[in-house]
C-alpha cells in the first residue's frame, strides 16, 4: 500500500469492529484504533473498568460501555446483534491484545456474521506474535495452543499430539503453573529449546531462553505476571531414498 493511500475507512452502516488494544505499553494504541473507539456508539469490553482507564488515558470520551466476557459472551452476542439491527456500530475489545484470540470474541463474531452484518478488524498488539518474534525460534510455521490445562496429567495428554509437529508451539500460562507446565512439556516433548516472555512491551519486559528443563528449574519460584511460552518444533528426520532396486541392481537414472 502506498503512503498516499486513503487513511479513512469508507464503511457505512452498522458494523462490528474488533479493535486490538495495548498488551502493556499504551503507546501501542494505534491512531485508527483510537478513532474507531471514539466514533462507535457502543464498546463491548472484557472489563469495563479496564477499558474506561484506557480511554481516559488516550483522551477518548467514553461512549456507552457494555460487558462481554467469558461468562456472558453468549448473551452479549445476542445483545450486540440487536444493537446492529438498530443501526448502531459496535467495537469489541479485550483487556489487552486482539479480541477472540484466547479472549472473548469468537461467539460474538459468529452471531454477527450469521445475522448478516459485517465484521472488520483494527489490527493491534498480540502477545502471541510478539513472543514468537522475540523468541529466537523458527517463525515460518507455528501452532498456537492457548492456555494449558491446569492438571499435570491433562497437560501431558494435551501435548502428546505435538510430539512430531515441526511447527513452533506457543502456550499461554499463569506464573503459578509456569514451572510445572515447562516440566510437563519437557517430559512429553524432550529437551527442546524454548523461550518464556513476561511483561511484553512494558518497562520490565524480559525474555528468558534455554532448554525446557532449564526453564522449568529457573521458574521453580513463580514470578509475577502472565507468561507466553514458545517451544521449538520437532526435528524432522528425512529418510534417505534407496537408490538400489530390491534385487541389488542400481536404479537407472
Amino acid at each position: 500500500m502506498s503512503a498516499s493511500a486513503n487513511l479513512e475507512t469508507p464503511y457505512n452502516g452498522p458494523r462490528l469492529w474488533l479493535v486490538g488494544t495495548p498488551i502493556g505499553n499504551l503507546e501501542d494504541l494505534v491512531p485508527r484504533a483510537a478513532r474507531i473507539l471514539s466514533e462507535v456508539s457502543v464498546i463491548a469490553c472484557e472489563d469495563t473498568r479496564t477499558t474506561r482507564r484506557l480511554l481516559d488515558l488516550a483522551g477518548i470520551t467514553p461512549p456507552r460501555l457494555i460487558a462481554c466476557h467469558d461468562h456472558n459472551e453468549q448473551s452479549s452476542a445476542g445483545g450486540i446483534v440487536k444493537l446492529l439491527e438498530q443501526g448502531e456500530s459496535v467495537a469489541l475489545v479485550s483487556d489487552a491484545g486482539m479480541p477472540a484470540i484466547s479472549d472473548p470474541g469468537y461467539r460474538v463474531v459468529r452471531a454477527v456474521i450469521e445475522a448478516g452484518f459485517e465484521v472488520s478488524a483494527v489490527p493491534g498488539p498480540s502477545s502471541v506474535l510478539t513472543a514468537l518474534a522475540v523468541s529466537g525460534l523458527p517463525t515460518d510455521r507455528f501452532t498456537f495452543l492457548g492456555f494449558a490445562p491446569r492438571k499435570s496429567g491433562k497437560r501431558q495428554r494435551w501435548l502428546e499430539p505435538f510430539k512430531a509437529d515441526p511447527a513452533t508451539l506457543i502456550i499461554m500460562e499463569s506464573a503459578q503453573r509456569l514451572s510445572e507446565t515447562l516440566a510437563d512439556a519437557a517430559a512429553v516433548l524432550g529437551e527442546r529449546q524454548g523461550a518464556v516472555a513476561f511483561e511484553l512491551t512494558k518497562a520490565f519486559e524480559r525474555v528468558h531462553r534455554g532448554t525446557l528443563p532449564e526453564l522449568a528449574a529457573r521458574y521453580s519460584e513463580p514470578p509475577l505476571g502472565e507468561a507466553v511460552i514458545v517451544i521449538a518444533g520437532a526435528v524432522v528426520v528425512r529418510e534417505k531414498v534407496n537408490k538400489y532396486t530390491p534385487d541389488g541392481g542400481k536404479k537407472k537414472g
